[in-house]
């Protein structure tokens, strides 16, 4: 008997097996643990409140943050901003619809982060564009985001959620 997936299903998995196979994308993956480790290095203290300690808070960090975020800013919005004569439109290899996205994307963050901080992720949103575009799809950049999310909050978990 032979498992049959659903057309979502199906899609995701070749979404999967193409991303598997782009050297790029396990290079942007690995970018992830070396930016923490500069942040250790740095002196940035890694967490006292572990996350095990509070898993619904770090899930809603790690996961379902990173998914909402990807479906919205990439997904939607990327995607509209594509359609639109000018978005396609590239400067230095990124799209405008990109780098307009990541701009947004970057100000959303200043509702919880300082602005220093919401500026730095304005780059690694830059790479989650480049990747949904790449692969015409929104699944390489949440499975990145998802990385870089779990990661990070694993080591530098918010004390106070």
């Amino acid at each position: 008997m032979r498992l049959r997936l659903a057309p979502a299903g199906r899609a995701l998995a070749r979404a999967l097996k193409r991303i598997s196979k782009d050297w790029q994308w396990w290079l942007a993956l690995a970018a992830g643990p070396l930016f923490w480790g500069l942040l250790l290095f740095a002196g940035q203290q890694p967490s006292a409140a572990r996350p095990l300690t509070q898993p619904l808070a770090y899930l809603h960090l790690a996961l379902v943050m990173p998914v909402v975020e990807e479906l919205v800013f990439r997904g939607w919005l990327q995607g509209w901003l594509l359609e639109q004569s000018w978005g396609a439109r590239r400067r230095a290899g990124l799209s405008h619809a990109n780098l307009m996205t990541s701009a947004l994307f970057a100000l959303a963050h200043l509702i919880n982060h300082a602005p220093l901080w919401a500026l730095g992720v304005y780059f690694p949103s830059l790479v989650f564009g480049y990747f949904r575009e790449r692969h015409a799809s929104v699944t390489p950049a949440i499975l990145l985001h998802v990385a870089y999310n779990a990661g990070y909050f694993w080591w530098f978990f918010p004390p106070a959620i």
